[in-house]
């Protein structure tokens, strides 16, 4: 499995964690997972296949490629950042 970088993506201020999102480039998903704040720990949350959310395997995808570039610009970043948040929540909503 190749998976691309983790990224960051927002803090649950009621659970004091932040969601991590990954690509994994062999199987076409978004590997959704979170950590405690206060524990270098990784916990799996979920993984999607791309067509349960193209938006959002995109979204991730320009994340991913904005931390690779050697200029890495902090303002769009945060702005993809609250993208991805967002498209995720909204792909929650959408399966309760």
């Amino acid at each position: 499995m190749q998976v691309e970088d983790v990224i960051t993506i927002s803090k649950n201020q009621n659970m004091k964690q932040s969601l991590l999102f990954a690509i994994d480039k062999e199987n076409e998903e978004i590997i959704i997972s979170t950590t405690d704040d206060r524990s270098k720990n990784i916990y799996s949350k979920e993984r999607l296949e791309k067509s349960a959310d193209n938006s959002l395997f995109y979204a991730v995808k320009t994340l991913t490629s904005l931390t690779q570039s050697d200029n890495l610009d902090l303002k769009t970043f945060k702005a993809t950042q609250k993208v991805c948040e967002m498209i995720y929540r909204n792909y929650q909503q959408s399966i309760k």
